[in-house]
Order: structure tokens, then sequence, then C-alpha cells
């Protein structure tokens, strides 16, 4: 089996729509500026509508054009939200195929670094076990809210950070970057489960954060003994690691901000073995992009100007 592959050439049932990263990834790049997110936003607006063909996301595209992820995605799950269903189902969806892709990255690590000490190989091998049984959970969950897989297009950034050759970033990206996020997201989709009183999803989620906390204590240690003879190996981690939480900041959409989407769960981070100033620089990263506000009216500016394009074509059409 080959080696060290490539995202693109993860393998899909034909219920999956694969959906280009760059207009997933791009917000973490983007100033505070109404009129650049515009701009950014309408030059991926080809790119969406393809990749959102066939899928529920494609009425979301009709009613918002290349906004429907800034209105969806980077607001704040709330009961009684008119747009809280669709929210749901999205981020639901998203968890799913993160797991998805947490199984193959903990897989790939497993594989990709036949030299790594056994131990190594026998975390990996536990976290490929623990992931099994996430994509299963957040299958069931998003069941349980309505949802199904392949309703929405899958972006594989996620794996991405699964994809270096150097086992020290592969655990940096993977189990510090990517499952600290989830320690952030699953947090976050408990106080929602608490606030509209399913049991169900509260509980199933706080099952899998517990794994996640042991996967980010996996990374925690294994970054320290694969660099602790090597400064500079570690200083090109951490920098790696930067980058990574960056990106999975979504233009301050999880981070420590009044308007945030998505908290830094603190608390989860700290008993994962993160430091308080590995948290207070994470704060930092992921501070910078856009403010809830900016893309609140970046949206009405791309659904209008969206819209009008719809309504022209079909006058010219009649």
């Amino acid at each position: 089996m080959k080696r060290f592959i490539e995202h693109h050439e993860l393998a899909r049932d034909k219920r999956f729509v694969r959906q280009d990263n760059a207009s997933v990834t791009i917000l973490s790049q983007l100033p505070d500026d109404v009129d650049t997110v515009v701009t950014m936003f309408e030059k991926f607006a080809p790119m969406i509508e393809i990749s959102v063909k066939g899928t529920e996301a494609e009425p979301l595209y009709e009613e918002y054009g290349p906004a429907f992820g800034l209105i969806t995605l980077n607001q704040p799950l709330r009961p009684n939200d008119p747009a809280g269903t669709t929210r749901l189902l999205m981020r639901m969806h998203g968890i799913f195929v993160g797991e998805l892709q947490a199984l193959e990255g903990a897989g790939r690590s497993l594989w990709d670094f036949p030299d790594a000490p056994w131990e190594f190989k026998m975390n990996m091998a536990r976290q490929c076990w623990d992931e099994a049984r996430h994509v299963q959970i957040y299958e069931k969950l998003l069941e349980h809210v309505g949802g199904y897989p392949g309703m929405f297009p899958e972006s594989t950034f996620l794996f991405e950070c699964a994809c270096s050759d150097d086992p020290a970033m592969r655990v940096a990206g993977v189990n510090r970057g990517l499952e600290g996020l989830a320690c952030d997201v699953f947090r976050d989709m408990i106080r929602y489960a608490e606030q509209i009183g399913d049991e169900k999803m509260r509980q199933a989620i706080d099952f899998v954060l517990a794994d996640e906390l042991t996967h980010v204590r996996f990374g925690s240690e294994w970054v320290k003994e694969f660099t602790k003879d090597d400064p500079e190996r570690f200083k090109r981690t951490q920098e790696f690691r930067k980058q990574v939480d960056k990106q999975f900041s979504f233009g301050g959409s999880r981070s420590d901000r009044e308007d945030a989407a998505i908290p830094i769960a603190r608390q989860d981070r700290l008993e994962a073995g993160f430091t308080e100033a590995e948290l207070t620089e994470l704060a930092q990263i992921s501070g910078d992009g856009p403010s809830r506000d900016t893309l609140v009216k970046a949206g009405e500016i791309l659904r209008q100007r969206h819209l009008a394009k719809r309504a022209a074509a079909r006058g010219e059409r009649a």
C-alpha cells in the first residue's frame, strides 16, 4: 500500500461530493474588511457553485450565493434561531466527515512511519479504534438531527494536516491541531445540547470529547519525544502547529473573541495537556480575521449581488 498519500487520493463512495479546500480556509487569511471578504468570495463563487451541485447545500447557494457559508457556518448555534437547524446539520455533517478524516489520518500515521517506536504505533492504533467509533457515533447523531452522510460537500483540509512526512509534524497537526479544534467544537456542541434539552446528543458528544483529550495528550507526548534532541526540529514543528491553528481558527470564528461562533475550550485543553502559554498564543493566533459584523455585512452584499445576477439572467432568457 502506498505511503504518504495526498488529500485528493482519499477514497469516497458516490454519496460524497468533494469541495475545493481553498474556499474553506480562505477566511484565516483575510483582514477585517468587508470589501476584501466580498471580493474573495465572489472570486470563489464559480468553484463553490460547482461543489454544491447535487447536495443539500445547493438550495442554500441559490438563496444566498457564495455567502451561504458565511451565514450558516460562521455564526453560533442558538436555540430558536431561524437558521439554527441548517447550522446544526452543516456542523454535524462537518464533524462526521472530520472524524472520518481523523480515522484516515491516524491510520496513515500508523502506516507511513514503519520505523517509529512501537509505543507510537500502539497509540495510533488506539486512536484508529477511537476514531472508528466516533465515525459511527456522529453518523447516528447526524441521523438523530435529521441529516445523512453526503448531504453537504466534504472539504478535506483537515486531512491535509495529516500529510506531513515528519512524524513530529504529523502529530502536531493531527493531535494538537485537529484534535484541539475538536475540544472546542465538542464543548460548544455540548452547551447547545444542554440548552435544547437533548440528553442523547449531550452524552454522546461528551463520551467522544473524553477520547479527544487522550488524543491531544498523544500529540503532546510524541512531539516532545520526536524532537527532544533536536531544537531546530522542535522549532519547525511548533511553527507548523501555529499554521494549523491559524487555519482552524476559520478567520476568528473559533477563538477567544467575544463574537466567536466557537469559543476556545480552555479547561478541556488544559486537561488535555496544553499549557497556559500555549493557550495565550492560540488566542492571539486565532483572534485575527474578519469580525462577525464584517461577515454579516459581506454576506448580505454577496447575497444581494447573487440575487440580482439571477434575476438578470431570468430576464435575459425571457
